[in-house]
């Protein structure tokens, strides 16, 4: 059978971080014979090689290549290319995993596309990855039309013969930024590249050692001549002019301009930094004009132009001033209606505790909004000498909001409508607020597919002026939003989605199909006792619970004793209350706990949690609901329960029981 891929993963003494890439290997759904892996050991000293050739005899699709250390995962990844046989080759680094079914789509993506390269959407787990590029599919991406010049690591299929047709290889050597110069060069050469952004391909982590390669202080000398190198080969495939400029702008904006911002400057030791400033400025002043400057936002810009200014004091101010910027979101409200969940909420940017502001100049049509940032009349003179303004694009704020899977990091944007506004300020200044509601639907949040189980985190971004700042939603809420914070059934099989406050800082989170025991918690806080209704053989709780379809497996309450019963009852949810028959019958004259069973998809069964409530029915029929704390007074006809009358131990157990303390007390002697 023909390979239809092959993995090929650079080794270097990745010790136990290995183990989750093998195990993302060993759970493709392409079986063994359609894949290869091939791992190029580059001189490791740890047990990795002994380790992957007991995987390689047990594997036959597995492939070990030992060569001596070359520094770098340039000559290892080269060795594996020559070694390939599929039809597509995939890169992926010693400390990161596949997605289960990653190989098996990211092929079948890139066969019906007639792609060159495959690029599968990536998380990342404890460090930044591209989240605009793969917020849909895009069949037939180039640079021009879709930002893929933003995913530039080399986790991506390429079809083995594209490589072979152009003789691309990485380069080698102890070096930065080879997979720059790889990537860029495939993307500028391909027929065609496909993005697979609705399934979860690549999980791009930090290890909690800090010792990923990419994570280490570099030589700036040496980083920037590398990156050099990759400006060369877009000068070498595209002509001057906006597409070369739109190129450029992505290195300024990622590699330089956000280096010199914030904390990412000032944690920086000052005389390191002063010598990556003095580089980046030579790359700055000998390759990019004014259109790869036009390519960035206003704040990246107007530190685009100090740079090149030489004004570096001008830069160290203004990364203290936005090392105090803070996204802050209020929660407003919360609301489902059938089965959707409305998310209401407030944002705005802070610094140092105080909300950011802008300046109006000019008046009528020569009105301007311009930003309030710290620097001295010599760099704006110097920026307005480039064509630099301070013009605040605020009109174009934005906000997103994300349901993020907190185990796997896999997010998904929801649909957000907002509206910014204009708070007026002292000295005629101006505050921005923005005002959102999202639709968060649980069974097509998954780009068109049900939310997994598990727990999801939201999380949300605000978008202005070059600032793109997350932030936690919930902590700061209207008391609308624990208004609507009901429990929910959707779905076909039904589940439960359960929204809740996180422990300590009281964030927004989903509980969805119950993962955790999260409903017996919430359950005690909504439910009060109190409001409980008996009314002759139907109790009536209030727990508060939505439901969205009428069909589906039931609600249960379960009612038991320990070495009496269980006895369950079909129960009816409606508005905010659960209500069921009591089996009388069968309840006569004992005190009961109530279980609710709610339906689980995943368990194909129902799940059963205690409530905070007993029912205590007497012995002529009458029931009652008392909290489940309530100390026992006696049964329910008035006289206390008879204590069981201890029977003494067999004779054989107390015998062993001398036996073993007679061997404890040997062994502490000893």
């Amino acid at each position: 059978m023909t390979v239809k891929v092959s993995v090929v993963i650079a080794v270097y003494n990745p010790g136990k971080y290995v183990e989750d890439c093998i195990t993302g290997l060993l759970r493709q759904s392409l079986t063994p014979d359609e894949f290869e892996v091939l791992f190029v050991d580059d001189g490791s000293t740890d047990e990795t090689p002994a380790r992957l050739d007991r995987l390689a005899a047990e594997h036959p699709h597995i492939h070990v290549i030992h060569q001596e250390a070359s520094g770098w995962s340039g000559k290892p990844r080269n060795t594996g290319i020559d070694a390939a046989r599929g039809e597509y080759v995939m890169f992926a680094d010693h400390d990161d995993w596949l997605g289960d079914e990653a190989l098996e789509r990211m092929y079948d993506y890139g066969k019906a596309n007639n792609a060159d390269v495959v690029v599968g959407k990536m998380a990342g787990i404890g460090r930044p990855v591209p989240q605009e590029l793969f917020r849909v599919n895009r069949p037939r991406a180039t640079v021009e039309n879709a930002p893929l010049i933003d995913s530039l690591t080399p986790h991506k299929m390429f079809r083995r013969e594209f490589l072979a047709q152009h003789g691309m290889r990485f380069k080698e050597g102890r070096r930065r930024l080879e997979d720059h110069v790889f990537v860029v060069e495939a993307y500028l050469r391909a027929e065609s590249v496909a993005v697979l952004g609705d399934y979860l391909c690549y999980y791009h982590i930090t290890r909690d050692d800090g010792s990923n390669a990419g994570f280490q202080r570099f030589d700036p000398a040496g980083y920037f001549d590398n990156l050099r190198e990759a400006l060369d080969v877009v000068e070498e495939l595209t002509e001057p002019g906006p597409l070369r400029d739109k190129l450029f702008s992505r290195w300024l904006r990622v590699e330089m301009v956000e280096r010199l911002r914030g904390n990412r400057l000032l944690k920086l030791p000052e005389d390191y930094a002063e010598e990556l400033y003095r580089e980046i400025r030579g790359v700055i002043t000998e390759r990019f004009g004014p259109g790869v400057f036009a390519g960035v936002a206003p704040t990246q810009r107007v530190v685009a132009g100090l740079v090149a200014a030489g004004h570096y004091q001008d830069v160290r101010a203004l990364a203290h001033w936005e090392a105090g910027i803070r996204p802050t979101g209020t929660l407003d409200s919360l609301a489902w209606e059938g089965g959707v969940l409305n998310i209401g909420f407030t944002s705005e940017y802070q610094v140092d505790g105080e909300p950011m502001t802008f300046r109006r100049e000019g008046e009528g049509e020569d009105e301007r909004d311009l930003l309030g940032l710290p620097l001295s009349d010599k760099a704006l003179e110097a920026l307005a000498g480039q064509g630099i303004t301070l013009d605040a694009p605020v009109d174009k704020s934005d906000v997103d909001l994300v349901v993020r899977h907190r185990e796997n990091a896999v997010q998904y944007y929801l649909p957000v409508d907002c509206e910014p506004h204009r708070l007026d300020a002292e000295d005629g200044s101006f505050r921005q607020r923005i005002t959102a509601r999202a639709v968060l639907d649980p069974e097509t949040a998954a780009a068109a597919k049900p939310l997994d189980k598990g727990i999801w985190d939201l999380h949300l971004r605000i978008k202005s002026c070059g600032w793109s700042k997350e932030t936690r939603l919930g902590a700061v809420r209207g008391e609308d939003a624990e208004a609507g914070r009901l429990a929910a059934l959707t779905g076909e099989p039904r589940r439960l989605v359960l929204p809740y406050w996180t422990d300590g800082p009281g964030n927004l989170s989903l509980d969805v199909d119950q993962h955790t025991n999260k409903l017996e918690r919430e359950a005690v806080s909504l439910m009060d006792p109190a409001e409980a209704v008996v009314e002759g053989s139907a109790v009536r709780l209030p727990l508060p619970l939505h439901v969205a379809a009428d069909a589906g497996d039931p609600v249960q309450l379960r009612f038991e004793r320990k070495n009496v019963g269980k006895f369950p009852a079909d129960a009816e949810v409606s508005g905010r209350t659960v209500s069921a028959t009591l089996p009388l019958e069968k309840l006569t004259g004992k005190r009961w706990a109530v279980r609710i069973g709610v339906p689980s998809a995943d368990r194909g069964e129902a799940k059963w949690t205690r409530l905070p409530v007993d029912v205590v029915v007497s012995d002529d029929g009458t029931a009652r609901v008392i909290d489940r704390h309530t100390p026992p007074a006696g049964t329910a006809s008035g006289k206390p329960d008879p204590m069981p009358s201890a029977q003494p131990r067999p004779l054989w157990r107390r015998a062993a029981g001398r036996i073993k303390r007679s061997l404890t007390n040997q062994q502490k002697k000893n």
